[in-house]
């Protein structure tokens, strides 16, 4: 069966939806190969509606800047998460209505892991309300942001298990957990 991981960048205070604001100044080094090396284990990426939204914007413009860390973001096929959208470009399928068979359904086809990218929305909790996600990997930044959307706010209390930890020279740690099993 495959495996979902989610990866989210998170703030000391429990940011998520800035990142531009301060991902930028540590994306060099340790953390971009890390990035680039998940990227390439997957055979997949899964996402929820504004985070495709998002990406589709900027990543067909960005071979020139990120070589084929770009183009493999082009390329990877794509489930997506909408109830608004009708249709998808950029290498990309709607899941349909039913998303938490549809995401059944995708880990039970043949193929490599899958990775859920952009973490804290609506589709995130889904995942996270039906155990759907295998492991979650919490990029921690050493930076206060203030302001901005919080990670899973509003979920009930929910365990985990640390099964890694990478401490980067930057400052930035990987912790990489599962779900406790029940």
């Amino acid at each position: 069966m495959r495996k979902i991981i989610e990866q989210a960048v998170i703030t000391l205070d429990g940011q998520t939806s800035t990142p531009q604001n301060w991902l930028p100044t540590r994306w060099a080094g340790e953390f971009e190969q890390l990035s680039r090396d998940l990227l390439f284990s997957v055979d997949a990426l899964l996402y929820g509606r504004v985070s495709y939204e998002n990406h589709a914007e900027v990543w067909p413009t960005m071979e020139e800047a990120f070589g084929d860390y770009a183009v493999r973001m082009n390329t990877v096929p794509k489930h997506v998460a909408s109830r608004t959208l009708t249709e998808v470009t950029w290498n990309a399928a709607l899941l349909g209505d039913d998303v938490v068979d549809a995401v059944r359904k995708l880990k039970e086809q043949p193929g490599g892991d899958i990775l859920k990218v952009g973490s804290g929305g609506p589709f995130s909790r889904t995942l996270l309300e039906h155990r759907l996600v295998d492991e979650y990997l919490f990029w921690l930044f050493p930076v206060i942001a203030g302001s901005g959307e919080r990670l899973y706010d509003g979920i009930d209390t929910t365990d985990f298990d640390l099964i890694d930890v990478k401490r980067l020279t930057n400052g930035i740690l990987g912790l990489t957990y599962v779900p406790t099993a029940h």
